[in-house]
């Protein structure tokens, strides 16, 4: 949720922060970019709420393998990236391209 995200961001631990562009509380959104900017902590705006609990793992995933049930997220940050994967190349690559 919103404390959090915020708390991540406030204490410089995010690495990476997601706010959904349907988020509808302007406030919300402002405190969050604002947040970011702050702390030099990438921003991706991610469609729909919905799109980024799925992300998130907010849902249940059916025997077909697609996400059910999914909980709506207007933010989520990333504190520790993992393992370095093609994956992560391919964001950190998404990112430099961002700025």
């Amino acid at each position: 949720g919103l404390h959090e995200c915020a708390k991540a961001l406030d204490q410089k631990q995010a690495k990476l922060c997601c706010l959904a562009s349907d988020c509808d509380n302007p406030e919300y959104t402002k405190l969050v970019k604002a947040l970011c900017e702050e702390g030099g902590v990438h921003l991706i705006m991610v469609d729909t709420g919905k799109q980024l609990g799925e992300y998130c793992g907010l849902c249940k995933v059916n025997a077909e393998g697609e996400a059910t049930k999914v909980v709506r997220c207007s933010c989520a940050v990333v504190t520790e990236f993992g393992v370095e994967s093609q994956a992560f190349t391919v964001l950190m690559e998404y990112l430099k391209t961002q700025k």
